[in-house]
């Protein structure tokens, strides 16, 4: 049988981070959407359907995978933004051919023959137009990053539980490293734990992946991931419900907060209840809010209305896109929204929403030309021993002619 994941009309939902990357590709708990996916029915070959604007740049990054081609073979086709269970997986399997398994009318999967060999998330809902609709109240989707933050706690948890809990775990602490609840705690191979680090793992897992470096002092309670070859700083407190991506520096205070992965805050400030792309880095004492002083809850700007909306949650950080920087010093506002590619500076509040592609101040920001951003991409990116490809200024073009 053969198995895709797609990425339905609502992508756009999820902007600024899918502005660079497809819904199944953003991470919540330990693994992303689309990992969750193929765990769950053993997948071993990567197919996907994404919007047009993010084909060639996985078709550069992910040779063997098949993106945005289908076969004339009967198909399982799994929404991206679906919260994989055990109830939805069989449900799934359970499809016949020619039968489409919605919710409303979201298309959560559907099991057919293709008639199309090319197809993209803009015109999905070509493949399924004769199937036979099942509905099924009880799966849900994820609708809005905010939701990614307040339930990475829990998925932190189910992902331990399923996935990492019986790997070989590599655990080994050097003299001077507190572990509390340790089989509550998994570690990477090549992982170092410095002289004074503090794992607490007695309100859920800590997950140290491989080549992971934890300096002296710091402090991670549970549950809390950190990715691959990531640095956590000295004296660095990670609280509980924090996931931080592959080749991440961190430092400060972090609390209930997603790193994408390739982002760097290492410095001291605060960072709670937050989303981060890749490849953005926040200067020295750099603070966000995640929490009104009226306590209500807290309204974010919507790329689909292009209007705030009300999260219905009353700790709400910051959204960042992927190469956005701000300067030392910097303060962000409850429910802030930053686009792709901007660089953010000065004294005064980054509030709300700031576009793609723009540099200043919190009150007053200016165009950020593409020329220059790329410059700056391309020496970022260097620093790790990799390419601003030609994809990926392609991507970036299209991005900032839609801005502006």
């Amino acid at each position: 049988m053969n198995f895709v994941t797609f990425d339905d009309e609502k992508w756009n939902n999820f902007f600024p981070i899918t502005l660079t990357r497809a819904i199944g590709d953003l991470r919540v708990g330990i693994l992303k959407l689309r990992q969750r996916i193929s765990n769950y029915f053993e997948i071993t070959e990567t197919n996907i359907v994404v919007s047009s604007n993010l084909e060639a740049i996985y078709k550069e990054r992910h040779k063997n995978w098949k993106v945005n081609e289908v076969t004339k073979d009967e198909t399982i086709f799994i929404n991206s933004r679906i919260k994989i269970d055990s109830k939805a997986k069989k449900a799934i399997l359970n499809l016949q051919r020619d039968e489409c398994l919605v919710k409303a009318e979201t298309i959560l999967a559907a099991r057919c023959i293709p008639d199309k060999k090319k197809i993209t998330s803009e015109n999905l809902n070509s493949l399924f137009p004769n199937l036979k609709r099942i509905e099924n109240p009880e799966i849900n989707c994820w609708e809005f990053l905010w939701e990614f933050v307040g339930e990475n706690a829990e998925y932190i948890r189910r992902d331990f539980n399923e996935v990492f809990y019986d790997k070989d775990n590599y655990f080994e602490t050097e003299l001077g490293t507190t572990v509390i609840n340790p089989y509550n705690v998994w570690i990477g191979e090549g992982t170092t734990l410095k002289p004074g680090v503090v794992i607490d793992a007695t309100e859920g897992p800590v997950v140290l992946d491989e080549n992971v470096t934890i300096m002296s002092n710091a402090v991670i309670i549970g549950p809390a991931y950190i990715g691959k070859g990531s640095t956590i700083k000295i004296s660095a407190k990670i609280y509980e419900g924090t996931s931080i991506g592959p080749m991440c520096k961190v430092g400060g205070e972090v609390e209930e907060t997603i790193f994408q992965g390739f982002s760097n805050k290492q410095h001291d400030g605060f960072l709670g209840h937050s989303y981060l792309g890749e490849w953005v880095n926040l200067g020295a004492d750099t603070n966000n809010s995640d929490l009104k002083n009226n306590y209500k809850t807290v309204t974010v700007y919507f790329y689909p209305t292009k209007k705030e909306i009300d999260s219905q949650s009353q700790f709400v950080g910051t959204f960042i896109g992927d190469h956005t920087k701000t300067g030392i010093n910097s303060t962000i506002n409850t429910g802030t929204v930053i686009g792709v590619g901007c660089n953010l500076f000065g004294l005064g509040i980054i509030t709300k929403h700031i576009s793609s592609f723009h540099f200043g101040t919190g009150s007053e920001t200016n165009k950020y030309l593409i020329n220059k951003f790329i410059e700056t991409a391309n020496i970022v990116k260097s620093r790790r021993d990799l390419k601003f490809s030609e994809s990926e200024k392609e991507l970036y073009n299209k991005i900032y002619k839609q801005v502006f």
